[in-house]
């Protein structure tokens, strides 16, 4: 933990540092706005660490207006971040071409600086109203593997909602709505639907109780569970209402198999091998909230769903999770027949906005696949 918290500091500092350098024409000459912009970035950088202080000292009224500030801030700062590098890019770049004779075409100055600054004000803004903007993403799927009598299975997936001390009710009941008006037979979490500041959830498990389909609710952890502490995270999901499948399976009114596996920041599980005591002649659903797929399970399941890495959240970063998840939205075919679907999440984490990566609830639509003429 304190090599994490080290590092973050580290990172974060760094871009704060780049963001100062960048709007620095637009400060130079002022005697104190460079000290107070310096200053608050300081504040900023720290208020991660000071809301979770406040919150376990339970100031939570302070922790969250603290949270929302900061992690607001964090979004804007990355933005202004990533802008006012390709700006220092183009300068390098600039600075080397002057040097071989070149005319000079850096461009960091006052104006750039401030267009920067409105243009990551105005993505950040919309990145706000984004985070709101909940969409339904429909998925059919053809199988030969629903049972006789059943011609459709209709499976709802939420992901990475992050209830805990940014969201709460104004959060849960807009998704529990939209669930209810899709009328799905089962629906399933694929981790991280609490955060790390969980003892903020009295009266959402109530909101996921009004949501009863017929076939139940299901879920597997993610890696917040675990940091938000294993016991109450489970206690919280199962008086919502959820069976949590933490290397297991189970077969579900003899119409499909459900099969979830613990994120790896728990114990790590032999996944090939439990959905190989899970077979069965049934549609095969692999719950895994990290969208990473096992070569050793290939051809074991039919459908896998997962979340975590939220496309990035806020673009550009979603070149940045990239690196580690290349799947990480959509649907994709796997070797093996099975396919991997991988949510956008339906929350956010740290800063409350998305940018180019929407929230989701996912509806499949599972239907008897005709056979060819």
């Amino acid at each position: 933990m304190n090599l994490f918290l080290a590092s973050f500091l580290a990172i974060y500092t760094g871009m704060h540092a780049l963001v100062f350098w960048g709007m620095y024409p637009l400060l130079f000459g002022h005697r104190a706005l460079p000290t107070l912009t310096g200053v608050w970035m300081a504040l900023m950088v720290l208020a991660p660490v000071a809301v979770r202080v406040l919150d376990k000292a339970g100031h939570n009224p302070v922790a969250r207006a603290l949270a929302w500030v900061g992690y607001s801030c964090m979004g804007f700062v990355f933005l202004a971040f990533s802008l006012f590098t390709i700006l220092g890019l183009w300068d390098l770049a600039a600075l080397g071409l002057d040097r071989l004779g070149a005319p000079n075409l850096t461009l960091h100055g006052p104006v750039s600086a401030l267009v920067v600054l409105l243009l990551a004000l105005g993505v950040g803004l919309y990145g706000l109203y984004e985070a709101q903007n909940l969409r339904v993403e429909r998925v059919l799927l053809q199988t030969t593997k629903l049972p006789a009598g059943v011609a459709r299975l209709r499976i709802a997936q939420v992901s990475d909602i992050h209830l805990g001390l940014l969201h709460r009710e104004e959060t849960l009941a807009p998704i529990i709505s939209h669930l209810q008006e899709l009328q799905p037979d089962l629906v399933v979490a694929t981790g991280d639907i609490v955060d790390a500041q969980i003892d903020h959830l009295d009266g959402m498990s109530e909101l996921w109780q009004r949501l009863q389909p017929p076939l139940g609710k299901f879920a597997v952890t993610g890696n917040h569970e675990f940091y938000a502490g294993l016991g109450q995270a489970l206690q919280f999901m199962e008086r919502s209402g959820f069976t949590v499948l933490r290397g297991e399976g189970v077969t579900v009114a003899g119409t499909l198999t459900l099969v979830g596996i613990d994120d790896p920041t728990g114990d790590s599980q032999n996944e090939a091998g439990l959905l190989t005591r899970h077979q069965s002649a049934l549609f095969t659903l692999l719950l895994k909230h990290r969208p990473r797929v096992n070569e050793a399970a290939a051809g074991l399941f039919d459908l896998q769903l997962s979340g975590h890495a939220h496309r990035g959240q806020i673009f550009p970063f979603n070149y940045v999770t990239g690196l580690e998840y290349p799947q990480q939205e959509g649907l994709y075919s796997l070797p093996g027949g099975g396919r991997l679907y991988v949510s956008r999440g339906t929350g956010t984490w740290g800063p409350p906005m998305r940018v180019l990566s929407p929230p989701e609830i996912t509806l499949f639509e599972i239907v008897r696949e005709q056979p060819q003429p």
